[in-house]
């Protein structure tokens, strides 16, 4: 089987489960290959029988719904290269909202110290601190996610402090904190989309109505912000009015994601 064939009966394979199946049947392909993109896209040599053993095994790891970048080990956040597992939540665009905002107020603003809560992969943490050269701290409750994030920092040049921790325990005060929080409510977990049941659980119940943890953090941001400081969090559908009530007497603003989705709440003390 020639590399272009293997390309598109993995795709038509694909299209039972993903709307982008072109798109996976060449990732996956550049995974197994070693082979760029566009070397992929061109390639008219043969696939040898080593690698149609792990692309039919990892295609029907996705037919199975695991997600694609699990299945890959690894994905892109704000341009960077960054290490996933089923230990932590897959970096999303939508949370490119979040570090775009949180950029712009450490530009603006001077900040020089952050904390980023919950931080999963560290996608965040890392993606500011590069980005910005800010000194970056960030915490997990999960071990295996605090291993994950040093990882990611060392991959991408950047020195990153994480520790174990819930929310804020520990912490001590930062011009700026970020954090993307478990926000799904219990209704909406019933319905998940089928790739979501691989993704922890920790990292996305957010209780009754999906603010759980989001008043936790409200009801001690004030403790680890500095005065004139910032607290940039990332909220579900629907979610983003509510969340900015749990602030009273703050400078609260909403930030809009790329589909016009209430995503971000960005407090000011």
């Amino acid at each position: 089987m020639t590399i272009a064939e293997a390309r598109r009966i993995t795709a038509q394979r694909l299209a039972a489960v993903s709307d982008e199946a072109g798109l996976e049947a060449l990732l996956m392909l550049s995974h197994i290959t070693g082979l760029e993109l566009s070397e992929v896209r061109l390639a008219q040599g043969g696939l040898s029988p080593e690698n149609a053993e792990k692309l039919e095994k990892m295609t029907e790891r996705r037919l199975s719904r695991e997600p694609l970048q699990y299945l890959l080990g690894e994905w892109y956040f704000m341009g960077l290269p960054f290490f996933v597992g089923p230990e932590a939540l897959i970096p999303r665009q939508d949370t490119e909202t979040l570090c775009e905002e949180a950029a712009r107020l450490i530009a603006e603003r001077g900040y020089k110290s952050l904390l980023d809560i919950c931080t999963g992969t560290g996608c965040i943490a890392v993606s500011l601190a590069n980005l910005t050269g800010i000194r970056a701290e960030a915490s997990d409750i999960s071990p295996e996610c605090v291993r994950l994030a040093l990882r990611n920092a060392e991959r991408n040049g950047v020195r990153l402090e994480a520790r174990e921790a819930d929310l804020f325990e520990g912490a001590a005060r930062y011009d700026i904190v970020t954090a993307n929080p478990p926000y799904i409510s219990d209704e909406d977990m019933k319905g998940l989309a089928p790739e979501l049941a691989f993704e922890p659980r920790l990292a996305l119940e957010g209780g009754a109505d999906g603010l759980e943890i989001c008043r936790r953090i409200a009801a001690s941001a004030a403790e680890h912000v500095n005065p004139g400081g910032a607290l940039v969090m990332e909220v579900g559908l629907g979610e983003a009015r509510a969340a900015a009530e749990l602030f009273p007497g703050k400078e609260v603003s909403i930030v809009r994601d790329l589909n016009g989705v209430e995503r971000v709440v960005a407090v000011m003390f």
